[in-house]
């Protein structure tokens, strides 16, 4: 490939979809499921406006930012754009409830929402419908990045949520800003350069919460400085050297470049998109189904279980299967054999089942003891399609013995939750930070967005009065 920037026309195809993309260019299936994953992804910011490490954000850049121009969700407090696309995106992500796109890998609402709402604040104007616009446009570019690159990202060690989250994030702000193609090019450019994020946050570090935020801040950035004539890297995912492709999987062909831009108007990866309703990573949830489905076939409970094994796929089992040792909130959300032991003795795994007394409770330590997670490598073998696939074999006291095979969580994009299991999420999230006269103005503005003349009134629903 010619290093002399004259073939970029994956960067340039994404670009021009994003640049060019239509309100009525969008299925009515696509426009009314971005709904949905919008009003969960606020859900989830809401209820994580008040967690310690959002609280963290919050008073420091509070300290070091004195401009008042966008909202902190769910708080009375402003920040500059960047700053409050960063906490907002933390808040998102603050508590593993938020959305997933399976195969690409990333918490998509983290990324795009706090950037494009954050447009809404000082780019007056925008209508509900462009704003929608502008959020399918974000929703759609960064699990293509994710489907590209692959499950051996995540299992080199990588956060795919931030390392592809950049340019989702980019292209729903560019969108917002209504960048030309040109232009959006270089946000793209911009953000690629900012992708980081290292998956060992799992293991009890606060950052990892952070890691959607910074890269909203990033495609932020990306779409602001372009607009004014910033230049960035316009073959970011082309070139050969230093490339996202090629360094990201340190090769030149273990990625599929040709799925950045596969089905542009025909697939609609919004529509790929899972909820949560287990308050934990995503990576554990088929288990959790595939225990409560036994569970309604032949009752048992904690006192019941002589073992549990897991088949899955490799980078199932390097994301969740390491042996449990408590080290905060963090990494009993992301540890399988923790949340199975959570299930089994609460019957749930919700946000009332984390808490720092719990995270070293010797009952639940002892029962992850019996959970064995291993790799599966025909399960691997099957790719990012089948990335949450698991076989699980439970052995109970006694010497009963039962499995099940669950590919996809409950919320899954193959049976996707309903509106009224949504909006109930929403409610129970948001009302930890709004009160409920509130929560409801933000659930039908939304779920009509449509007919907003200026879609800065979300932000100003999402501020405590």
């Amino acid at each position: 490939m010619d290093q002399q920037h004259d073939d970029n026309r994956y960067t340039r195809g994404m670009a021009e979809f994003v640049a060019n993309l239509r309100y009525e260019d969008i299925p009515a299936e696509v426009r009314q499921r971005i709904k949905l994953l919008m009003l969960d992804s606020l859900g989830c910011a809401l209820y994580g406006a008040k967690l310690e490490w959002s609280r963290i954000l919050q008073q420091r850049l509070g300290e070091l930012d004195t401009t008042r121009m966008c909202a902190v969700w769910g708080t009375r407090q402003r920040l500059s754009a960047p700053h409050a696309a960063l906490v907002n995106g933390t808040q998102v992500q603050g508590f593993e409830l938020d959305d997933v796109h399976r195969q690409g890998m990333l918490h998509v609402g983290s990324v795009v929402l706090p950037a494009l709402i954050a447009v809404t604040e000082f780019n007056k104007g925008l209508s509900g419908r462009e704003f929608l616009t502008a959020a399918v446009a974000g929703y759609e570019i960064g699990p293509r990045v994710g489907i590209c690159m692959g499950p051996e990202h995540l299992e080199q060690g990588f956060h795919t949520g931030a390392t592809f989250g950049v340019f989702s994030a980019a292209a729903g702000a560019a969108r917002g800003l209504k960048l030309d193609t040109g232009r959006t090019v270089h946000a793209l450019g911009i953000a690629g350069t900012q992708a980081a994020g290292l998956m060992a946050a799992q293991f009890g570090a606060m950052v990892k919460r952070m890691h959607s935020g910074r890269s909203s801040q990033s495609g932020l950035y990306g779409a602001l400085l372009a607009e004014s004539g910033f230049t960035g890297i316009v073959n970011v995912f082309e070139s050969e050297y230093g490339g996202f492709c090629t360094t990201f999987s340190r090769s030149t062909d273990r990625f599929r470049i040709e799925e950045l831009t596969a089905g542009f108007g025909s697939v609609w990866q919004t529509m790929g998109i899972a909820l949560k309703f287990y308050s934990c990573v995503a990576s554990n949830h088929t288990t959790l189904d595939a225990l409560r489905l036994m569970q309604e076939e032949h009752p048992f409970g904690a006192n019941d279980v002589d073992k549990i094994v897991v088949h899955c796929t490799q980078a199932t089992a390097v994301h969740v299967g390491w042996k449990y040792q408590p080290q905060g909130l963090t990494s009993a959300q992301l540890n399988l054999p923790y949340c199975v032991a959570t299930l089994l003795l609460d019957g749930d795994v919700f946000v009332d089942q984390f808490s720092e007394d719990r995270v070293a409770d010797p009952a639940r330590m002892a029962l992850a003891e019996k959970v064995d997670v291993r790799e599966d490598p025909a399960y691997t073998a099957q790719g990012s399609k089948s990335r949450h696939l698991v076989r699980v074999e439970v052995q109970l006291k006694g010497g009963k013995k039962m499995e099940r095979i669950v590919a996809a969580g409950r919320g899954n994009e193959h049976n996707f939750a309903s509106e009224a299991d949504v909006v109930a999420k929403f409610e129970k999230l948001a009302i930890h930070a709004l009160p409920q006269a509130q929560v409801g103005e933000l659930r039908d503005a939304l779920l009509d967005i449509e007919k907003l003349a200026d879609a800065g009134r979300i932000a100003e629903l999402l501020a405590l009065r």
